[in-house]
């Protein structure tokens, strides 16, 4: 495939990979071609003049015209952009494409030579300092990463429990937390859920860095800034280590649920809010919604469970009858063949017998909640 680049003209992206390979000198093309080899999940873009005639057979997309006509669409469409061009020629071409940091793709930048592969844009939330380091073994080249976090060795703020799923409950702090972190001032990382195995250095985890299992823990160090990471809603007083503070929400809450045919996902979904308030926990470390097999193809739980992306598991009479429940139900049990839905399934989805809240009807709706231990 040929595109022909013109001003004001979108070219014809057809994006199949994550990634985009982009050259345009004749020792880049070489690099783009020896890279789309060994780097999966990638589409090769390169000048139409370094054609080599098995572009078409190998899925390689050639254009005419200033690679600069290019960059827009393959930002609109592609999560990583490697581009074998001058590192100050990139800068200037993607300045007006930038937009936040969150959305923006990773930008990597390969020399000419193929030395050195630098990370230029988005180097945690966009993955171009995993990016880099990926190519750079690939080619044998050497990695340039300036993110402090990395450089240093410690907590990147705004990549923090990311692997896991984790969300922040706001990024309003990211930035002076990050700054705290980095100025190895004292922080508190206050875990009460979630995955334990975060720290990814193979180093001691710094000095400044003081790990605490509750917030009245945290208190007692008086840090200069602090990361939270919890399912609970905090009350007024625990908020008070927000001021220079970021909040995480581990994915650490599964919702048992029975419902009757045919109930409405505003019904269902309104009965999670009010369950989850009544708790104190936060909707945000929903991971699962589980039931039984009878209920897979329920309207209103496929409803809610795709709006809020959350996993969906649902299993067979047999296997929800294989946890000792409170309250069995012969009723349940003529019309299921299982003895409970709700609770049981909240059991075996989250691993843990024990239930934050073992069964509770409300109109159509029977839900149950479970935590997913990590400790």
């Amino acid at each position: 495939m040929t595109i022909q680049l013109q001003e004001q003209v979108e070219p014809p992206i057809q994006a199949s990979g994550q990634y985009a390979i982009v050259a345009i000198t004749k020792h880049g093309t070489q690099i783009a071609r020896k890279l789309a080899r060994s780097f999966a999940d990638s589409d090769v873009y390169y000048m139409k003049k370094h054609a080599q005639g098995d572009e078409e057979e190998q899925g390689f997309t050639l254009f005419e015209g200033s690679v600069r006509l290019l960059l827009p669409s393959l930002f609109a469409n592609y999560k990583g952009l490697i581009i074998i061009i001058s590192l100050g020629a990139v800068v200037r071409m993607i300045a007006p494409l930038l937009k936040d940091k969150k959305t923006d793709p990773g930008v990597v930048v390969i020399d000419d030579r193929g030395e050195h592969v630098i990370s230029v844009l988005s180097g945690h939330l966009g993955g171009a300092n995993e990016l880099t380091r990926e190519v750079a073994s690939l080619l044998n080249a050497y990695p340039v990463v300036t993110t402090a976090s990395d450089v240093q060795k410690t907590i990147p703020v705004d990549l923090f429990g990311r692997r896991f799923g984790w969300e922040w409950e706001s990024a309003e702090k990211l930035t002076p937390v990050s700054a705290s972190v980095v100025n190895e001032e004292k922080v508190a990382v206050i875990q009460e859920s979630g995955e334990t195995n975060w720290w990814m250095h193979d180093t001691a985890i710094p000095a400044n860095i003081h790990v605490c299992s509750s917030i009245s823990e945290a208190f007692t160090l008086q840090p200069d800034a602090a990361l939270v990471v919890t399912h609970r809603l905090l009350d007024s007083k625990e908020e008070a280590i927000l001021e220079n503070g970021v909040l995480y929400r581990p994915k650490v809450i599964v919702l048992g649920i029975g419902c009757n045919r045919g109930t409405s996902s505003e019904e269902i979904e309104q009965v999670m809010d009010e369950t989850l308030k009544e708790l104190k926990i936060s909707k945000k470390s929903v991971k699962a919604v589980a039931t039984i097999n009878l209920k897979k193809d329920e309207k209103g739980l496929l409803e809610v469970v795709k709006k809020h992306q959350w996993d969906f598991i649902y299993y067979t009479p047999e296997q929800l009858n294989t946890k000792t429940m409170k309250h069995p139900s012969n009723v349940v049990y003529q019309y299921t063949g299982a003895y409970g839905v709700s609770e049981p399934a909240a059991m075996l989805a989250s691993g843990n017998d024990r239930l934050l809240l073992t069964k509770k009807k409300s109109g159509n709706v029977t839900i149950s909640v479970g935590f997913i231990s990590h400790g």
